[in-house]
């Protein structure tokens, strides 16, 4: 501005002839349309990004399709279990590798293997558009992180499914406790995720852990209930709908999904039915971006787009969760999922303080 005040006194034409002669974006374009198109049009150059995400077929393409199709970058999707991710990218980092942009995943394999080895950035700096970083349109007013360097982003807090069971064989609604589990008619009747390996099964033995009326107790009496014990979650739930095991404790949330779509015959039994409830954890919800990502613009507009409306929209129903932005509707999940004051976290640093006392207690009661 001084400069034209300068140029109007030499030549006598006012201020106002000169601001119009500016282009018309450079007056009214916001600040974050030039990065958005800066990096929008590098991101199309790499033309791709590597996601690493869970297992199903509907969540693989919630994240893929829609955004390939709005971008045209392309998403190249690899699914697995939390412990077999965070073991390939441990490996793959101690022999010079870095080939990941994007985590799609679960809090544990987070906080408990993938951050420990750095491999994550702070995810702040990636958010560009507004409506993405505006506190207003997130529940409990703003952007929600699982760790104190903001490097994991929580998308889905929702109370979680403690119990499955085969809905020909035991009602659902006959479960009032927890502590019903100890009935001796459930005496090897009972399978579960391997709690000492990172996943559902692990979070549902947290939630039993820190709960003041269950506990280390409660876990020490399942445990003589001769639990069956898994380490492929995939198949636990397909062992249920056969009515090889008339309760399953702890299923993993994209694979439940899947099997309500394919009409197996199970039931959820709803925590609000349940003394105790459930906890509140985002199962695979959360987001993180990779450190040294091969493709660091592309996962800008990927993340940015993942946290935008469409973004949770579509993961949202792909999970049958609920989105933590306040502008995305849940009606299509279940009510109880709709994360209620004073429930138990399981995803926070406090709960993954616990872990090393319960692990001990685990390898203790449970079959090796």
């Amino acid at each position: 501005m001084r400069r034209f005040l300068m140029l109007t006194l030499w030549t006598g034409i006012p201020v106002s002839a000169f601001i119009v002669l500016l282009p018309l974006h450079v007056l009214s374009a916001p600040s974050w349309q030039a990065e958005w198109d800066r990096v929008l049009e590098a991101g199309k150059r790499e033309g791709e990004i590597s996601l690493l995400g869970t297992t199903g077929a509907d969540v693989r393409d919630a994240l893929t399709v829609p955004f390939q199709k709005a971008y045209g970058i392309r998403v190249g999707y690899f699914s697995g279990s939390g412990s077999e991710q965070a073991s390939r990218v441990a490996v793959e980092r101690r022999a010079g590798k870095y080939l990941w942009d994007v985590f799609v995943g679960g809090t544990t394999t987070g906080l408990v293997s993938m951050i420990p080895i750095g491999a994550f950035d702070p995810l702040e700096p990636a958010l560009i558009l507004p409506d993405v970083k505006d506190p207003k349109n997130w529940r409990g007013g703003g952007l929600e992180f699982a760790d104190l360097n903001r490097q994991m982003l929580v998308m889905t807090p929702i109370h979680r499914v403690i119990l499955v069971v085969n809905s020909a064989a035991v009602n659902p609604k006959s479960f009032k406790s927890y502590k019903a589990l100890l009935d001796l008619k459930w005496k090897g009747q009972i399978v579960i995720d391997d709690p000492r390996r990172s996943g559902p099964g692990q979070a549902t033995f947290t939630f039993f852990y820190l709960h003041p009326e269950l506990g280390p107790d409660f876990i020490r009496a399942l445990a003589r209930q001769e639990l069956v014990v898994f380490r492929d979650p995939s198949q636990l739930l397909n062992m249920v709908g056969q009515g090889r095991y008339p309760i399953l404790i702890g299923p993993r949330d994209t694979i439940l999904a899947d099997a309500v779509r394919r009409n197996l015959p199970i039931s959820v039994v709803n925590p609000r039915d349940v003394k105790e409830g459930s906890d509140i954890s985002p199962g695979s919800g959360n987001v993180a971006m990779f450190n040294r990502a091969p493709h660091p613009n592309a996962v800008k507009v990927y993340i940015n787009w993942l946290l935008s409306k469409e973004g949770q929209t579509h993961h949202a129903r792909a999970l049958g969760t609920v989105s933590k932005r306040l502008d995305v509707s849940h009606d299509h999940a279940e009510p109880w999922k709709v994360p209620q004051p004073g429930a138990i976290k399981t995803y926070t640093r406090e709960a993954m303080e616990v872990k090393d006392s319960m692990l001990a207690l685990l390898n203790e009661v449970l079959p090796r």
